[in-house]
């Protein structure tokens, strides 16, 4: 979970920029019609259903404008929500509350909507033993609350970033030369803990990241009676990964053909998002 010791290492800087990139300066608006500090409340209010998500890193975006501020939720992340759920009350600043309003939204909005369509797509695996997981697809500067987002919706996380692990794709194999190639160095390169896994888009070369020793072999934008063979070409030998073309109305026919993995890029790059508003704007002292 996004939040303690975890958020401040890891997502702070993030938020702070996106408050950075929001007020350069001052939120003139606020300050005209706030020019004191008082206290206030405003409603967190689900607008459509869906899965909530990002509940923590809305939360400390307001802490990160007022130490002070509070936010008593009544749903957690991963909680089906429904239109008209109030989600959660603020507490805090009323400059803070309406100068994070934005930032704050745009964070539990893109998260939800990423943890929703998330969700959609595991109820389409459901009975079947292939696991569904992200990729490096994601928006710029904001990989750690979409991959977030994924894992809330019941999905895995495939590597974080580069230095996570080895995932030789069809450039890597055009710089080494060949499929043979390319996982002979990076065996040679990385450490022995590390699994190798490369990107096939032929039954040949499907057979060549076998006789190679792959670990993994990921079959890139295949139909599925190719993708078949490929998989009884592999025998067990190698853990099998589908990505490319996949689709919610393709899952259960990629499950069936019996890979391990599947690999969606749409769960962040395609998602909408949830419609969430910060509402009832209250001054209590």
């Amino acid at each position: 979970m996004l939040n303690g010791v975890t958020m401040k290492i890891n997502v702070d800087d993030y938020i702070l920029n996106t408050l950075r990139e929001d007020i350069t300066s001052e939120d003139v608006s606020t300050n005209a019609v706030m020019p004191q500090n008082k206290q206030g409340r405003a409603d967190l209010i689900c607008k459509q259903d869906g899965i909530i998500c990002g509940l923590d890193v809305f939360e400390r975006t307001f802490r990160l404008l007022d130490s002070r501020s509070r936010f008593e939720r009544n749903f957690n992340d991963g909680d089906r929500v429904k239109k008209g759920d109030l989600l959660g009350v603020i507490y805090g600043d009323v400059k803070a509350i309406l100068s994070g309003e934005r930032t704050g939204l745009n964070y539990l909005q893109r998260m939800s909507g990423i943890a929703t369509m998330t969700r959609e797509y595991m109820d389409q695996l459901e009975g079947y033993d292939t696991v569904l997981l992200d990729t490096r697809k994601t928006t710029p500067n904001m990989r750690p609350f979409e991959k977030e987002a994924v894992r809330v919706g019941g999905a895995t996380n495939h590597r974080y970033n580069l230095s996570d692990g080895v995932l030789l794709k069809d450039n890597h194999i055009g710089a080494a030369g060949s499929v043979t190639n390319a996982i002979k160095m990076a065996r040679a390169y990385a450490p022995f803990v590390r699994k190798i896994e490369i990107e096939t888009e032929t039954l040949e070369q499907v057979q060549e990241a076998i006789d190679a020793g792959a670990d993994i072999i990921m079959l890139d934008n295949m139909d599925n009676d190719t993708m078949r063979k490929a998989v009884a070409m592999i025998d067990g030998r190698a853990q099998t990964e589908c990505s490319g073309n996949v689709t919610k109305a393709r899952l259960k026919e990629i499950a069936e053909i019996g890979v391990d993995f599947v690999s969606c890029g749409a769960l962040t790059h395609s998602a909408p998002i949830m419609d969430i508003s910060l509402k009832n704007l209250t001054v209590i002292d």
